[in-house]
């Protein structure tokens, strides 16, 4: 048994991982009625992710995997119930909210991220990157609290094939960190643009934003150029330039202007519609990330899923590839004291549904 759950581990974590995969696109948006909604894609186009969606209860324990698979890291217990989507294994929740108000997302970060090696002499208090969502949302009612109880972890690769991660935490204060671990150091940044997508790190795309520093929403005017008029050609002409490819930090620059350009909402649930519409500009293709003729599954798209948390509702909602409406989990309405553990698939049927109209 212990062998067939570390194959299984491996399978799960090479299909997570890959060196072709590294987009999700995060932005954040506030309503006019002081709800602070934060949303997000999750791609890969080398396999389905198998995504489930979970309900934890209080007082549900785990215990974390460390490089290698063995299941023998930091054990918790949760103080706080949590909702949230996993990929390829339960365990690894992606992106959750807890009842308290907090939020965390994991996103892709290959190439700059570097964990702390692993040492079995400290397991009790490591454990995998791919839990680290889970072991927060389980134990922190705010940023800072889990900002201090990071300090007390190790957090250790899941598999040294896998790609490194940064994650986006933020609470009902609206206060957003950024945690980037490189060579074995814990880095937070203050996120007040309330944008994440991948590789380089986030000072870094912070920094490149300046080369966009003539982009503005509207028009451009017409201009004279010696004896001749220049007229755009279309509405939207103040941005162009934006760089419109699937890089991270193409899609980062395209996230911080669509998403400040973007009209304030009067309520939290039209706040929410809001950014799935933003969000629709980062669906990737399942074909553009592999050379033509080399797309290695059968999916509808590279981008799996979408979510949008809306911490003071406290509600989460998602879509996905197979299914684009969009669902809803109301944590008010679950009483995380007496509700059982649950797992599930995000689709039932991995169908895209059609609903005809009837026209008499």
């Amino acid at each position: 048994m212990r062998k067939e759950v570390i194959m299984a581990w491996g399978l799960a974590v090479a299909c997570l991982f890959p060196a072709a995969s590294d987009a999700c696109t995060g932005i954040t948006l506030k309503s006019a009625d002081g709800a602070t909604v934060l949303a997000r894609t999750i791609e890969w186009g080398g396999s389905d992710l198998n995504s489930r969606y979970v309900v934890v209860p209080r007082g549900h324990e785990q215990q974390a995997y460390v490089t290698g698979g063995k299941k023998e890291g930091l054990k918790f217990k949760a103080r706080y119930g949590y909702v949230g989507v996993a990929v390829e294994m339960e365990d690894f929740v992606a992106e959750g909210l807890n009842e308290a108000g907090l939020s965390v997302g994991l996103f892709y970060f290959p190439q700059y991220g570097g964990y702390e090696t692993y040492d079995p002499a400290k397991k009790d208090s490591s454990i995998s990157d791919l839990q680290l969502v889970s072991w927060m949302l389980a134990s922190f009612k705010t940023v800072d609290e889990a900002k201090e109880g990071l300090r007390g972890v190790h957090v250790v690769s899941s598999d040294p094939r896998a790609s490194t991660a940064h994650w986006r935490m933020a609470d009902a204060s609206d206060r957003q960190l950024v945690l980037e671990i490189v060579d074995g150091r814990m880095n937070f940044y203050e996120n007040e643009l309330g944008v994440l997508t991948n590789s380089p790190g986030f000072e870094w795309q912070m920094t490149n934003l300046n080369n966009y520093v003539n982009l503005y929403p509207g028009g451009a005017e017409r201009k004279a150029l010696g004896g001749a008029t220049l007229t755009a050609f279309g509405a939207g002409s103040g941005f162009l330039g934006l760089p419109g490819d699937v890089t991270p930090p193409s899609r980062f620059v395209r996230a911080a202007f669509y998403q400040a350009s973007s009209p304030v909402q009067a309520t939290a649930r039209r706040t929410v519609a809001q950014a799935f519409q933003i969000l629709n500009n980062f669906d990737i293709p399942v074909g553009i990330e592999f050379a033509d003729g080399k797309v290695p599954a059968d999916i509808p798209s590279a981008t799996q899923w979408t979510s949008a948390t809306d911490i003071k509702n406290r509600v989460f909602y998602y879509r996905t590839m197979y299914n684009s409406a969009i669902r809803s989990i109301d944590l008010k309405s679950i009483d995380f004291g007496r509700v059982a553990y649950r797992s599930a698939p995000v689709d039932e049927v991995k169908e895209q549904p059609f609903v005809p109209l009837v026209v008499e």
